[in-house]
């Protein structure tokens, strides 16, 4: 029960199509690749020590 197979996931793309239509999928895309992107450098930024953070502050200024 916890596999997807072809026709199911043909359904699903059917109906995210009728949805939001053919045009607005693309815009979708790019917003949620943009949203990975933000929190991938946001989780890099917290694993980073204290001091290199100040100094990658101190560069971008």
């Amino acid at each position: 029960m916890g596999k997807l197979g072809l026709t199911e996931i043909l359904v699903i793309l059917v109906i995210i199509v009728l949805l939001f239509g053919g045009k607005k999928i693309p815009e979708l895309m790019k917003g949620l690749g943009t949203g990975i992107k933000e929190f991938k450098n946001a989780a890099k930024d917290e694993n980073q020590p204290a001091t290199s953070k100040k100094a990658a502050e101190e560069n971008k200024l």
